[in-house]
């Protein structure tokens, strides 16, 4: 067997979730280790590597992306429960052969460093389990809130409790707080509490194979800030990314093609007047009747908007709606660059469905939120927003009145855009380095150690340092 060149960056595979709200965060992890000196590589199913590839500009070749057969076709549903019959009977033994194939090529001399650690995003639990049958490090990513983290984390306690069955459904309707610094929510709002009674079944078994799955992680990396997670005691180390993550930086791999014409319709608009509103890349569960209804409201509202709706979706619009709208008030369009959409000077409000990474960039631009939580971890985010933080609004309907009301109430609170204001200094304002690095200096020192114990395994040089 060959020696191990460590002169050669060491790699970190990164095996996310494949949806935009992980892809996502999961690229930015990634910029934080190829800036601590090691290789990332991004391992994608190859339906979602066909829609990246062709919107990856030079900076993101930085990161090496991968694809790895799915086994999804043309005519096969890309689903929640066709992705997970993807990973769940076809990727991992992709992964496997991945991983061999990246540590014969560094043991062999050919290309690379040796593969170090496998970083997880625990949606992607089916990655655990090949990580560590192939001898690698394995640490846990968190892409949504930590407080979503501790909600799916507290089930068997909420099945003990009697507040769900051991199939994950409501015991009872109405309100609970299962933590006092968590804020109320509704018993419907469970993150698998979408579909069909046979659907919200499949997703609690898929939460409750994840957290069996995650016991045997040391680490736990959260895209997240250190005061969300430094009250709670976990058997995992946790790791708050959030300060290490570059949210002015706007170069992200997409899943679409973005129209940038809308920033330069942004810039013919006037300070703080314009209702940027975006449900993310999974808008199917708000329903025609309901987008038709918005579309009403928008229009009724006559102030400025941008709303990114997919050309799927808007079958269901008002007869002449964008035709008339983009005369004199507002635009449609299918994807937009959202980063620099929010960091706009014209764009006053944020129309959101509350998925944890829209949250984290209005504040970070700070953007008063007009909340309208679609599914899964929204429905907490938005608790957070509305009641503990104060810097939105709840909607509780897509109506003219509604919309109109809460508009008008969200741009003209001065307090909340003062609470926001004291929001983003305590979340997002930089500290001092030393302080911000040392959970992810302990980290990589800790996978210096692993990694050396790997090369020794594999009958590698002693002493060398692998970072």
């Amino acid at each position: 067997m060959g020696i191990m060149d460590y002169s050669k960056k060491p790699r970190i595979i990164l095996v996310p979730y494949p949806a935009q709200g992980h892809v996502t965060p999961m690229q930015k992890m990634a910029v934080t280790f190829l800036n601590l000196g090691f290789e990332p590589i991004m391992v994608l199913p190859q339906f979602i590597y066909n829609q990246i590839v062709i919107h990856i500009n030079e900076e993101n070749q930085q990161i090496k992306w991968v694809a790895i057969a799915d086994g999804l076709e043309k005519d096969t549903a890309t689903d929640f429960f066709g992705i997970e019959s993807a990973m769940e009977n076809i990727m991992p033994s992709q992964l496997e052969r991945l991983i061999q194939e990246l540590q014969d090529e560094a043991s062999s001399g050919r290309s690379g460093g040796a593969v170090v650690c496998v970083v997880v995003d625990l949606l992607a639990s089916w990655s655990i389990q090949v990580a560590q049958m192939c001898g690698i490090v394995v640490a846990g990513f968190w892409p949504a809130m930590f407080a979503a983290y501790r909600l799916i984390a507290s089930i068997p306690d909420m099945v003990r409790c009697g507040l769900i069955s051991e199939a994950g459904l409501p015991q009872h309707e109405g309100k609970f707080c299962f933590s006092p610094e968590f804020p109320i929510l509704d018993t419907e709002d469970l993150p698998w509490l979408i579909g069909t009674v046979a659907a919200k079944k499949a997703r609690f078994k898929f939460w409750t194979r994840t957290l069996e799955r995650s016991r045997t992680l040391k680490w736990l990396l959260v895209n997240t800030f250190p005061d969300e997670t430094k009250l709670h005691s976990s058997p995992m180390t946790l790791l708050p990314l959030g300060y290490h993550f570059n949210y002015t930086q706007t170069n992200h791999a997409s899943f679409w093609e973005e129209d940038r014409s809308c920033l330069e319709w942004l810039e013919t608009q006037n300070p703080n007047s314009v209702v940027y509103i975006s449900f993310g890349s999974w808008a199917s569960p708000i329903g025609e009747a309901k987008l038709r209804s918005l579309a009403m409201a928008l229009e009724a509202s006559r102030r400025p908007f941008l709303w990114v709706l997919k050309q799927a979706w808007r079958e269901g619009l008002p007869n002449g709606f964008e035709e008339r709208v983009s005369k004199h008030q507002g635009r449609v369009v299918s994807w937009a660059p959202q980063l620099e959409v929010l960091r706009h000077k014209s764009v006053a409000c944020y129309l959101t469905h509350c998925g944890w990474s829209s949250t984290i960039e209005a504040i970070w631009f700070k953007k008063k939120m007009l909340c309208y939580p679609v599914a899964g971890d929204q429905s907490l985010n938005c608790a957070y927003i509305v009641q503990k933080w104060k810097v939105g609004m709840g909607l509780k309907g897509l109506g003219v009145k509604d919309v109109e009301d809460g508009l008008r109430m969200v741009m003209e609170d001065v307090e909340m855009e003062s609470r926001l204001r004291k929001l983003h200094d305590t979340i997002v304002q930089k500290e001092d380095d030393l302080k911000k690095d040392l959970s992810l200096k302990a980290f990589v020192e800790n996978l210096k150690k692993e990694a050396s114990s790997i090369a020794y395994a594999f009958n590698y040089v002693e002493g060398v340092d692998v970072l």
